[in-house]
């Protein structure tokens, strides 16, 4: 069988599933999710044996160590993946809930339905554990999903799958409804864009090479965020304590995320007292610090930041530092280089804060917070499929609710239109 055919045969597959699927109770739902749960913290040898093989193959190929952090199945990563799916489980069931219900003048009873999307294929590198989330999420959304993970985490990402099915199906939903393309032939991934008439939506998760060419590429509409480039500001009227705990979170609790922050922007007025603080607590975790002349002169240690660093997202321990004059200079920078992410200011101006959280355009904007906390699990929403930094037709971390779209219902009593 080649490969276009298979991945068209898993496609129509998912298709009935999804017929299925949208049909079944929220009841349903939730005993499938739990069981599933219930079926990765009951097989963590079995899972971490099938990651191992793509570790230790990753570790062949000369993967950076950012690359094998997100590719590690730990047993915190797999208990994660359970406690995922337990709160997707336990999240209020979109699927039927009318949003509003109006009456025309002619009687017309008129309301808005959420109604599943269909399929929805994900095509993503690296993190295992995006199988969980993404088959759970579109699980209790009512959606069928087809996967298609890197090659590099092949091992993993199966083992995975064939669990979820299993306690899918034991629990009365359709197994097909989760589907996983297997190969590790890159034709795959563009037979999968071509797909229009089967799969309603594609959610792209990687690095700016896979979302380039699945942009390019895809027939079927595409939801995506191509960098992480988060700010943290530091105002003038920031308490330094806290903006020195926030910014370290930001950076190096995990830098190989996208929701890391890549740059620290500091107001004039604190520079001088906060970035040698913040550069010996950075620089002793290991973070190499790159910044504009004003940062150079008070912290002679850092290397000059270029163009390119402001607009780079390292994931990794380097960060680059700008001193401004004012907010407007930290807004501007933002807009410059960021990439509509996650960005923060840390300030006890109420004032400030109000015109950061309007001015900046991000998909998720903090004020005295971390940038890490954008993620479908920190917001409540169990997991996510991704984190869009577009504006259509989801923003930020895309859980149930953004993977459902809605339909006309009309009630009437005879009515013609004359």
């Amino acid at each position: 069988m080649t490969t276009e055919t298979r991945v068209r045969e898993q496609a129509l597959a998912a298709k009935r599933a999804a017929r299925t699927l949208a049909a079944l109770s929220s009841a349903t739902k939730t005993t499938a999710l739990m069981r599933m749960a219930e079926a990765l913290t009951g097989n963590v040898d079995a899972l971490q044996s099938a990651n191992q093989l793509d570790l230790d193959a990753g570790q062949a190929n000369d993967l950076t160590k950012a690359m094998l952090d997100r590719l590690a199945l730990t047993q915190k990563v797999i208990d994660g993946m359970a406690d995922g799916l337990r709160q997707i489980a336990a999240l209020p069931d979109p699927v039927g809930n009318v949003d509003r219900m109006w009456v025309r003048p002619n009687g017309l009873r008129i309301g808005k339905m959420r109604v599943p999307l269909g399929v929805v294929g994900i095509i993503y590198e690296s993190r295992p554990n995006v199988t969980a989330d993404a088959a759970g999420l579109c699980i209790k959304s009512g959606n069928a999903v087809v996967l298609r993970g890197g090659s590099e985490a092949i091992h993993s990402n199966t083992a995975i799958v064939r669990l979820l099915r299993s306690a899918a199906a034991e629990s009365g939903l359709p197994a097909e409804a989760i589907q996983i393309v297997e190969t590790t032939d890159r034709r795959a991934v563009g037979e999968l864009l071509k797909l229009d008439d089967i799969i309603d939506v594609i959610v792209p998760r990687g690095g700016k090479g896979l979302i380039r060419f699945v942009m390019e590429n895809s027939t079927i509409p595409v939801v995506k965020h191509e960098d992480g480039i988060c700010h943290t500001y530091v105002d003038r009227r920031a308490n330094l304590d806290m903006a020195e705990g926030i910014a370290y979170n930001a950076k190096v609790q995990r830098p190989s995320v996208c929701n890391a922050m890549e740059t620290l922007l500091v107001h004039a007025d604190v520079a001088d007292e906060f970035l040698p603080r913040i550069a010996a607590r950075l620089t002793a975790a290991g973070v190499e610090l790159r910044g504009c002349e004003r940062t150079r002169h008070l912290l002679p240690e850092a290397a000059a930041a270029t163009e390119d660093d402001w607009r780079t997202e390292y994931l990794d321990l380097i960060l680059s530092v700008r001193v401004v004059d004012s907010l407007d200079d930290a807004v501007a920078h933002i807009e410059e280089y960021g990439s509509h992410h996650s960005d923060a200011i840390v300030t006890d101006d109420y004032e400030a804060a109000q015109r950061f959280l309007l001015d900046v355009d991000s998909a998720t904007v903090y004020v005295n917070a971390s940038t890490r906390f954008t993620d479908g699990y920190e917001f409540g929403l169990g997991a996510e499929v991704g984190i869009s930094t577009q504006k259509l037709h989801a923003r930020g971390p895309m859980g149930i609710d953004e993977l459902t779209t809605y339909k006309y219902i009309v009630y009437g009593s005879g009515q013609v239109r004359g």
